[in-house]
């Protein structure tokens, strides 16, 4: 990397994830970038130097004591991606705190609860494999046999298990639904992201509330009484639910978006998914690797100057970084010169970090898997002609560089079903 040349400025609005993460490759294993509001930070794009960072103890999230812009008020109040730096949750904690805070979020995640859920999913899988159905049924718009799946599938089935875990009712499911879409966005004005801020936060609220008075087993109630004997403070108690809820949710949406659009636009490698050659762990994997759900997350603050020896780096003390997971998926010193191709036969196709790395390693990574290798065999078992209704170049991209997926995926169920 060349260290005078000039900070690349992303594009908040998410157009092409994947062509601006080649080109921040291009520039070194880490660059200066300027985020929206003209916040100057690293990106961190390369696979190697990740893992390295975010195993570190020195490498903070907590911009409350290690980001000295933020600390000295050099942060605007209107800044459209302070919602990610203020929130006072185990996503933007450090050392003992973040110890503190994530361990009554773990509980919701063990082994045994994300087995325990398999067959819950496959029976919302299966009921909202009959509304796609029904949907199409009742088009009226003359496209006939076309509906969305990401807003009839990869959108519904990570919000209802995921509340089904917080035990959110049913009548909330649409609010949390819409706020979330907004929060994620990284091209909103001032007045958009504090609004969305502001009903993220009175759901939130409304939950907790309802849960003090009909508590019941679900990780919202377990969260409230730690709240009640002290654990937590009220702030924490509802960071820690938009936490669950925002990051437990878009993840799997995603990675059920991008796997399906992957897999019909390769019917070779869709064929030899559903003839069992290859595992749908195995294609859950590619996918997570080739399209990472999060493309790129903020922010982590070295707390002493940092010097990375295999790349020759220094990070100094307070720097913003930025960390790219969707270059690491494309990482041709990991994944060979043909990084940027799907390929569920790939031997690489576990070492990507989509779920992070190191102590703030993804609580529901594993549910989120869990997920994929159920809605998508029954995806294409239920509906063996399923085909894209537009070239997979013309879906649009979230207006994110956050959040990396389709505003929509239109398909056509086809004549047959399984």
């Amino acid at each position: 990397m060349t260290r005078t040349e000039c900070p690349y400025r992303l594009d908040p609005s998410g157009a092409h994830i994947q062509r601006e993460a080649a080109t921040l490759r291009a520039r070194g294993h880490a660059t200066r970038v300027l985020l929206p509001g003209d916040i100057p930070a690293w990106s961190v794009t390369d696979l190697g130097l990740i893992r390295r960072l975010l195993a570190r103890p020195d490498i903070s999230k907590d911009a409350y004591r290690h980001w000295p812009a933020y600390v000295e008020g050099r942060i605007p109040e209107g800044w459209p991606l302070r919602i990610w730096v203020d929130a006072r949750n185990a996503l933007s904690a450090y050392g003992a705190e973040h110890a503190r805070l994530r361990t009554p979020l773990t509980r919701a995640f063990t082994a045994r609860r994300v087995r325990a859920l398999a067959p819950r999913i496959e029976t919302l899988t299966h009921a909202l494999l009959d509304d796609m159905e029904a949907a199409a049924a009742a088009d009226g718009s003359g496209d006939a046999d076309t509906v969305d799946l990401r807003a009839l599938l990869a959108w519904r089935l990570p919000l209802l298990v995921v509340n089904a875990l917080l035990g959110v009712p049913e009548d909330m499911h649409d609010d949390f639904r819409d706020t979330f879409d907004t929060t994620f966005a990284t091209n909103l004005g001032e007045d958009e992201v504090r609004q969305a801020g502001e009903r993220a936060f009175g759901l939130a609220q409304e939950l907790v509330r309802r849960k003090r008075l009909t508590p019941a087993d679900d990780v919202t109630s377990t969260l409230v009484r730690a709240h009640d004997e002290g654990t937590l403070t009220e702030r924490e108690l509802v960071d820690s639910l938009l936490l669950l809820i925002g990051a437990g949710h878009e993840t799997t949406v995603n990675l059920l978006d991008t796997a399906a659009v992957n897999l019909l636009s390769h019917p070779d490698q869709l064929a030899a998914a559903v003839s069992g050659r290859v595992g749908w762990d195995q294609v859950v994997e590619e996918s997570l690797r080739h399209q990472a759900p999060i493309a790129t997350i903020l922010m982590r603050f070295p707390v002493e100057d940092v010097h990375d020896e295999e790349t020759g780096l220094t990070f100094a003390r307070g720097d913003a970084l930025a960390i790219n997971f969707a270059s690491a998926g494309r990482d041709g010193g990991v994944h060979g010169a043909d990084a940027d191709t799907f390929d569920v036969t790939r031997g690489t196709s576990r070492k990507h970090v989509a779920f992070g790395h190191g102590v703030h390693y993804c609580l529901g990574a594993e549910l989120a898997r869990l997920e994929g290798r159920i809605a998508l065999p029954a995806l294409f078992t239920r509906f063996p002609d399923l085909a894209l209704a537009l070239p997979p170049e013309e879906l649009r991209p979230l207006p994110s560089f956050i959040s990396n997926g389709h505003q929509s995926v239109p398909v056509r169920l086809g004549g047959g079903r399984g």
